[in-house]
């Protein structure tokens, strides 16, 4: 079970791992995610599943080296196994037809993005969609992104590729030169905080994914925990989408930075 079957390095620190789980990619749905484990000992990471192949009984999904735990994943190879996979958990997204949906990206983010663009396709939208990274060799998933899209905008903020920017700027430019029925945007917290507030202020509904936050995936840590509309959600039994504009972005970014020295003082003594 859970044989990795390919591998591709995106850039030095992003990985995409293609596994055997023929139920997982069965069952899942845009948003999705699994909870992936290596070794007997191994931390619990959830991961979004970027991909399913229910021919070929496979999932694909989407990994940055952050600390420990992370790099032995990206450290697997072909042939090998990852030792336990569950999945998929979490609520999928709720696609329907609705007009024209604007989905946005950055970094990372843009794996999970990609089912979801591919469902609001599928499902008869207009699909639009903005991808950003810091620089052109950060940027995953272009192809796939512009072969789904009905049009696809890139924003590299040192102008390596695409447009020199930000991805609410490539955002703007399409909310302003036609109607948006929907948003959904996907990426580092302070990203999705401003693509919110972008989007508040022209009156467009939007959603936000937060599985970053995520921890033990079933509810039972509170680590996940968030204030989305003055009450308190676990992101991974309630989410991990919510309504963008009732999160409280300034407690989950202050949150994520809890444990940053434990995480450099283990991934130190990992690498020594």
């Amino acid at each position: 079970m859970n044989k990795i079957v390919e591998k591709e390095n995106f850039s030095e620190k992003v990985v995409k791992i293609v596994v055997e789980a023929p139920l997982i990619a069965k069952a899942r749905k845009p948003g999705n995610f699994v909870i992936v484990r290596v070794g007997e000992k191994g931390e619990r990471i959830p991961l979004t599943i970027a991909g399913a192949d229910i021919a070929k009984g496979t999932i694909t999904i989407i990994v940055q080296k952050m600390g420990v735990s992370s790099t032995k994943l990206c450290d697997l190879k072909v042939g090998e196994y990852i030792t336990d996979l569950v999945g998929p958990l979490g609520k999928p997204t709720e696609i329907h037809n609705v007009g024209t949906v604007l989905c946005c990206g950055g970094g990372v983010g843009v794996a999970p993005l990609l089912p979801i663009v591919e469902g609001y396709k599928k499902a008869g939208n207009r699909v639009i969609t903005v991808i950003a990274a810091r620089s052109k060799d950060l940027l995953i998933l272009e192809d796939e992104m512009r072969k789904n899209s009905d049009e696809l905008i890139v924003m590299t903020d040192d102008g390596s590729h695409g447009r020199k920017g930000l991805v609410t700027e490539g955002m703007e430019e399409v909310i302003k030169r036609e109607k948006v029925d929907e948003c959904i945007t996907i990426g580092p917290a302070i990203m999705m905080k401003f693509c919110s507030l972008l989007t508040k202020k022209y009156e467009i509904p939007t959603m936000a994914s937060l599985n970053s936050i995520m921890v033990d995936g079933t509810g039972m840590c509170g680590a996940c925990r968030v204030t989305v509309d003055g009450k308190t959600k676990f992101t991974c039994v309630d989410g991990p989408e919510f309504d963008a504009h009732k999160i409280d972005f300034d407690e989950m970014m202050s949150r994520l930075g809890g444990y940053k020295e434990e995480e450099k003082d283990k991934m130190d003594h990992f690498e020594n």
